[in-house]
């Protein structure tokens, strides 16, 4: 579940408390996290190792190390990296690795559903592993112009809510932002999204990035397993404008917010807000 905003949190605030530390011990407890590589390797070419910086690409945290190596750190639906560790840690059976630093903290994993990944990169590999997963740009850096977004829909049959949960178009954008940003735009999620003209991408763009500002300042949606790094709730669920508000009306016009599927994902949008293109079912399942 964790999308740009849930991931940029966690960067935030660990970023400041790791920087400059050095990783004396790595347990990884669960070897799911690190195949096809086995964790004891993992962990040892990991200890000894001094974190330059934290960053994050899409959804996932790049841990810069000095060497030049880098671990990226992929959450997917349950994952969550606590600092310092909360109490109890020791006992969580959902904690699935543990680095204690130089400076006696641990930072933990800790993961639900263990669909979360870590893969430790040489130097000279983040690049070349980012080009051969088709990354789009950054949606809230200044290059992510409409234009821009405009040429990596170009020719899509897809809708357009599909194509944004690819990555290709933005990376980051999960389930709950695109619908967001769907409604702000007033862009029906089955659009196909080569069909959108000029304003419309506009507004895309727009919505987008509002969205995941907006996701950023409330610190990041929970709804059941996500934590920032601290441990503390987000806020963003109490934000929502479309997302899982079936039935609710719409902040905008009144209109029930309605549900569908795209890319096999609930979707969810105002019938009224969100014109349904022709040939698709305005509500209901798709």
């Amino acid at each position: 579940m964790p999308e740009l905003p849930e991931v940029e949190t966690i960067r935030s605030k660990l970023g400041p408390s790791l920087t400059g530390r050095r990783i004396e011990r790595v347990e990884i407890r669960d070897p799911r996290l690190t195949r096809p590589e086995p964790p004891e390797a993992v962990a040892a070419a990991l200890e000894g190792e001094r974190i330059a910086d934290v960053r994050r690409r899409g959804k996932y945290l790049v841990v810069v190390l000095e060497s030049g190596r880098h671990l990226l750190v992929h959450l997917r639906m349950t994952g969550n990296v606590l600092h310092p560790a909360p109490e109890g840690a020791e006992d969580d059976p959902y904690v699935r690795a543990v680095v204690s630093l130089d400076n006696r903290s641990d930072v933990v994993y800790r993961d639900v559903r263990r669909f979360g990944t870590w893969e430790l990169l040489e130097p000279g590999e983040l690049d070349e592993y980012f080009a051969s997963r088709r990354l789009g740009g950054e949606p809230l850096e200044r290059i992510f112009t409409a234009k821009r977004l405009g040429r990596a829909l170009t020719g899509r049959r897809a809708p357009v809510k599909s194509a944004l949960l690819d990555q290709r178009a933005a990376a980051g954008i999960g389930n709950i932002y695109a619908d967001e940003a769907l409604w702000y735009a007033r862009i029906h999620p089955l659009t196909p999204a080569g069909e959108l003209d000029e304003t419309e991408i506009a507004a895309l763009r727009s919505g987008i990035r509002k969205a995941l500002r907006l996701g950023i300042r409330r610190q990041g949606a929970t709804l059941r397993d996500y934590r920032g790094a601290d441990g503390e709730r987000g806020g963003m669920q109490d934000e929502f404008r479309v997302y899982g508000r079936e039935g609710e009306p719409c902040e905008r016009c009144g209109t029930p917010i309605a549900k569908t599927r795209a890319a096999g994902r609930g979707t969810w949008y105002c019938p009224t807000c969100q014109r349904a293109p022709t040939g698709a079912r305005s509500s209901g399942r798709v």
